[in-house]
């Protein structure tokens, strides 16, 4: 699935089951909940803290998927091309960082 077809697919989704996007603001507090979700379950799987009892099934990558369908939502409703957005993004990253971590000492 690309990116633009995932946009596609959340945004007929939400027109099929969820009636409509909830407005901006909520996905946001979505998203940052989703994001702590994750973080729960990194910091207790590859971090120090342990999990609690009946924790011990959670799956980063299902909330990564939230995290995804979220973000989706958000680009769909103020009308960002994720698939785009991205190319762009990793072109400034390419021209402002091509040389940076390779010469970073602490990365070796």
């Amino acid at each position: 699935m690309t990116i633009s077809s995932a946009q596609t697919t959340v945004d007929t989704w939400i027109k099929t089951h969820g009636v409509r996007y909830f407005n901006e603001m909520t996905n946001m507090v979505l998203l940052t909940e989703e994001v702590g979700e994750l973080a729960r379950i990194i910091a207790r799987k590859y971090g120090e803290q342990s999990f609690k009892e009946g924790e011990e099934n959670t799956d980063p990558g299902d909330e990564m998927a939230d995290i995804l369908f979220i973000l989706i939502c958000l680009a769909n409703q103020t009308g960002v091309d994720l698939e785009s957005a991205l190319e762009k993004n990793l072109e400034k990253k390419t021209n402002r960082d091509k040389n940076r971590h390779k010469n970073n000492e602490k990365l070796r």
